[in-house]
C-alpha cells in the first residue's frame, strides 16, 4: 500500500499545509468537506497543490517532517516546479 505527502494550498500562493496519509482520496474529500476541525479547515486550505508517493508511510513520515522544516520560499519552488500553475490535482485525480 502506498502513501502519499502533500502539499495544500487556499489558493495560489497562499497558505500552506503539508500532511501525510495512507489514502489520499479520502484525506482529500476530509478536506474538501472540512469534516476535521483544524488548521486547514479554518484557513480554508483544501488545493491540492503538489504530492509525492511513498511505498512505505515511515518514507511519508520523514519527508513530512523534513519539509515542514524547509523555508516557505523553499516550499514554492517545490510546487511550481511541478505546479507553476498551482491548479488542483485532486481534479487530475479524479478523471
Amino acid at each position: 500500500m502506498s502513501s502519499h505527502v502533500y502539499i495544500l494550498s487556499s489558493r495560489p500562493f497562499g497558505t500552506l499545509y503539508i500532511g501525510v496519509t495512507s489514502d489520499l482520496g479520502r484525506r482529500m474529500v476530509e478536506h474538501k468537506t472540512a469534516v476535521h476541525a483544524g488548521f486547514a479547515s479554518r484557513y480554508g486550505v483544501n488545493r491540492l497543490v503538489w504530492m509525492e508517493e511513498y511505498p512505505r508511510i515511515v518514507d511519508a513520515i520523514a519527508r513530512e517532517k523534513m519539509l515542514k522544516k524547509w523555508r516557505r520560499a523553499w516550499k514554492v519552488a517545490l510546487i511550481e516546479a511541478t505546479n507553476p500553475q498551482w491548479d488542483d490535482l485532486f481534479e487530475t485525480l479524479n478523471q
